[in-house]
Parts: C-alpha cells; sequence; structure tokens
C-alpha cells in the first residue's frame, strides 16, 4: 500500500511517497537560509515557512510518484519530538487529507524514522536488507543523542540519552563561536579533515567515565568558550583548523566511548545509526572500525537525503503500523515525545 508521509518537526517540510520500505518520491524544502543569519531555528518562522510550503511540497510528492502509478492509500505524519508548532503545520494537514480521502491516518515518532531510514529502498527496489533484531540503535542529531535497544518492529526501549546538549547541538554552537554560521556540522567536519583530524586542545571528554549511557554536552561548550576568551581574533582565525579539530574530537571520542560501553552492556553488536550528525564520514569510518572489533555490522541511512529530517523516513516506518492496523482519526502534537 501506498503512504503519504509529511514531516515538519522542525526546519524542513518534506513529503514523500513510500510502498513498504520503497520511496516513490521524496520533496524536501529546507529552511536553512531562513534561519542562518539568526544562528539556529526561529519557531515562528519556521511555521510560517512550513504553512507557506506545504501544499505545494505535498502536491510535488504525489505527482512525483505518479509515475508509479502510485494511488495513495494511508497518510502518516510525524506527531513528535520537534518544535510544536511546526509540528502542527504538519499534523493538520496530514489530517485534512485522511479525512477528504476517507483513508488510515498513521502517527509516527520522529525518532524511529530515522532507525528505519537505514533500510530504505529506491523506487526501483534496489537488493532488500533483511532485518535481524534486536538492534543497538544510536541517534545523533542536532536535537538527541540516545541509544535505544531496538527489539522488533514498533518496539523500543531508551537505554541512554543526554541530559542536556545534544551532539549535533554541541557542533553547531561551537560553529557559532568561531563564526561560522548555521548548521556548523558539515563546516566542522571539512576544517578538522584539513587540520588531519588532530586533537591539539584536548578538550574535556564529558561522562565518559560515569559508568552508565547518559550524555552530557553543556560543560564540553562552556569549555570551548573559555578557552576561547583567552585568544584574540587574529590568534583564533589562525587555529580556527586546530579549534575545530579538537572539539570535534572531543564530540566523537565522548560517543565513541559510550558506544563501546553500549555494546558491553546490551551484548548487541549490530548497530544503527540515524541522525543528522551519521552523515560525518569520519564519524562512519570510527563507528565500523569499532564495531568491526566485535564483529558486528554497523548500519547508516541508506541515502544522503535520509541523513536529516526527511518524510520518507517516516513513510517506511508507517508501514509496520499499516500493516498492524494502528490508525488514528485524530493527533496531537507531542513536542518531547519518546521512544516506547
Amino acid at each position: 500500500m501506498n503512504i503519504l508521509a509529511i514531516d515538519t518537526s522542525c526546519d524542513e517540510t518534506a513529503a514523500a511517497v513510500t510502498n513498504g520500505r520503497r520511496v516513490l518520491s521524496n520533496i524536501i524544502y529546507s529552511q536553512v537560509d531562513i534561519h542562518t543569519k539568526w544562528g539556529g531555528v526561529v519557531p515562528s518562522l519556521a511555521k510560517r515557512a512550513h504553512e507557506e510550503r506545504i501544499d505545494n511540497v505535498v502536491d510535488l510528492a504525489i505527482k512525483r510518484a505518479g509515475r508509479f502509478n502510485a494511488s495513495i492509500d494511508a497518510i502518516a505524519v510525524t506527531q513528535g519530538p520537534g518544535l510544536a508548532i511546526a509540528l502542527e503545520v504538519g499534523i493538520r494537514k496530514a489530517q485534512a487529507l485522511a479525512q477528504k480521502r476517507k483513508i488510515p491516518l498513521i502517527a509516527v515518532n520522529h525518532l524511529e524514522g530515522h532507525l528505519y531510514s537505514a533500510f530504505a529502498q529506491n523506487s526501483m527496489g534496489n537488493p532488500d536488507i533483511p532485518m535481524q533484531f534486536p538492534y543497538l540503535g544510536f541517534i545523533i542529531s542536532g536535537g538527541h543523542t540516545e541509544f535505544v535497544i531496538w527489539k522488533n518492529h514498533l518496539e523500543y526501549v531508551i537505554i541512554g540519552e543526554t541530559l542536556d546538549d545534544a551532539a549535533g547541538e554541541a557542533l553547531d554552537k561551537a560553529g557559532k563561536l568561531l563564526g561560522l554560521g548555521y548548521p556548523a556540522g558539515s563546516v566542522i567536519e571539512r576544517l578538522s579533515r584539513e587540520a588531519g583530524n588532530k586533537d591539539t586542545y584536548q578538550f574535556p571528554r564529558p561522562m565518559i567515565h560515569s559508568g552508565n549511557l547518559q550524555f552530557s554536552f553543556s560543560g564540553l561548550k562552556t569549555a570551548f568558550y573559555y578557552y576561547l576568551l583567552k585568544m584574540d581574533e587574529k590568534e583564533k582565525a589562525a587555529r580556527i583548523y586546530e579549534l575545530a579539530s579538537s572539539f570535534q574530537e572531543a564530540v566523537f571520542d565522548t560517543l565513541c566511548t559510550k558506544l563501546e560501553l553500549a555494546i558491553a552492556q546490551t551484548g548487541i553488536h549490530n548497530l544503527i545509526v540515524g541522525g543528522g550528525v551519521a552523515a560525518n564520514l569520519y564519524l562512519r569510518a570510527r563507528f565500523r572500525t569499532l564495531v568491526k572489533r566485535y564483529n558486528g555490522l554497523v548500519y547508516f541511512p541508506s541515502y544522503s537525503y535520509l541523513v536529516g529530517d526527511n518524510a520518507a523516513m517516516i513513510g517506511i516506518a508507517a508501514a509496520y503500523y499499516l500493516s498492524k492496523k494502528k490508525f488514528t482519526t485524530s493527533i496531537d502534537r507531542i513536542p518531547r515525545m519518546k521512544l516506547g
């Protein structure tokens, strides 16, 4: 069955048509240009941009899926987590379409979409990757850093999460302090690569000796801020490659240390990584090396457009709700929605 999926959880207006794990169309309107000058997402501007674009984005997703003679059998939408007033735009549109077409309406957690994104297929149905549960899920994005035991379809247990800033948020804030603009993750990755991924300054690795799977990146951000205060602008500009690389190393060392602990504590060696930070090729290489030591496998989003916020991953997750006949008629937004 074909599912029209909608995601307006933050600053991407996204719609897609999926069939099982196949992505028949995927449209994303990014608001990055709108929010860049503010150094972060402005909720009121995000809502307005969603309202201005949602109709066209949905219509284009349906039109492009039409080449596969795809009728729409159900509507799926992100219920949370995300910005409340942004989520509302997508939910309102999804409910109206479901009522008009008299088809099932499915509420999906944005985070489970990030997990399912590793198993997406292209529109022509590339080789199907068998899913062999359980998996250790690691969601790393601007708003989330958490470990999940993925027990089976739609069954999750959170075993560790951030107490404050997420990894992606910390990278963006460091980038802002360095004058790299927003979002800064890809710029920090490039500067770090050109610096040889060196750890010149050895910033703190927060909570690596805690013995648990919790994270905290606010202290690292504060340490970075105070270190920069000791440097004048000329020195900071001269050292920007080493500063970016050292901060990234601190974040990634923390992620890798906690990942190794999670593998040891759960005994699960197969890893699913989702979220925007998973786009970083250096981090991917480090995760592959780590998991290989345990004879495990690591899966990342199947295609680059699935790394950030998108609706295709929502549609893929929704297929399993549809198979279990888990529908609804009305959806309330849940900005702090959790898995499980």
